[in-house]
């Protein structure tokens, strides 16, 4: 039996997330049924996370085990001549028998990426959230701040959740600001990316708090309102989510090293 680690890359515009669902176009569906043909028997991958319709991966990891004929390090180039050219393998390499994408990933960093403009570029309405409205970047980085640690993550979790142990820590959580280049000259976009690493997230979790530091930028909270709705683990108080299509699973790590080396 061979145990087999691959990093994968995708848009997920036109797909109902990643995980499997009966009659409907998935990721993981895709990658699956790729690899049954590939492997000539059925093929179940495990992912580490379970990215809704509309969310993006630069690195989304998953696993799977099998007896199968084609040397591992063959099928990397064999598996992408499968799959449709919006999901692509990063690289595939033979682990343990007793890896598991999901359960012996360590952390992950999400970005979440947001457009500032008054005029809307509708090429990359599936890959930012569209504001046309300045942000008050300034504010938005003192209120990062207060997510950072091990604390009661209850009020940014979407209902629907089976988790009862809603504590989580954030290890990093940055907000980069930059100019987009961008064909059409007379928009001008800024790009506010949010950063997150942690050691787990709760279901919309990344999106909930991304929309909460959007009040911020907004002026409608102020940074030192957060810790107060953190405490107050009140789903209430941070009702608003952001759309899925700026989202974007960035890296999975599976080394402890790795995530300190981030971050310092």
């Amino acid at each position: 039996m061979t145990n087999v680690l691959i990093t994968i890359q995708y848009d997920g515009t036109g797909y109902s997330g990643w995980q499997r669902q009966p009659h409907k176009k998935t990721v993981q569906g895709e990658i699956e049924k790729a690899l049954s043909k590939l492997c000539k028997q059925p093929i179940k991958i495990n992912g580490t996370s379970r990215t809704d319709a509309g969310v993006h991966a630069y690195g989304q990891a998953a696993s799977f085990a099998g007896d199968f004929e084609i040397p591992v390090e063959r099928i990397k180039l064999a598996v992408n001549g499968l799959l449709p050219k919006d999901i692509y393998i990063l690289s595939v390499e033979e682990v343990n028998d007793d890896f598991h994408a999901r359960f012996s990933a360590k952390g992950k960093t999400y970005q979440y990426k947001i457009i500032c403009t008054h005029e809307r570029d509708v090429f990359l309405r599936n890959y930012y959230y569209n504001i046309d409205k300045d942000l008050n970047v300034s504010a938005m980085r003192e209120a990062a701040k207060c997510f950072i640690g091990t604390q009661d993550f209850a009020t940014f979790m979407s209902s629907g959740s089976k988790v009862y142990n809603t504590v989580r820590t954030i290890y990093s959580l940055d907000i980069i600001e930059e100019e987009l280049d961008t064909k059409v000259k007379s928009i001008k976009e800024k790009v506010v990316t949010i950063e997150i690493t942690g050691d787990s997230f709760l279901y919309n979790m990344v999106r909930i708090i991304s929309r909460t530091l959007v009040e911020v930028g907004l002026e409608k909270l102020k940074p030192e309102d957060i810790p107060f709705i953190i405490k107050a683990k009140k789903r209430s108080l941070a009702r608003l989510i952001a759309p899925p299509g700026g989202l974007y699973l960035n890296k999975v790590y599976f080394d402890e090293t790795e995530i300190k080396e981030r971050i310092i």
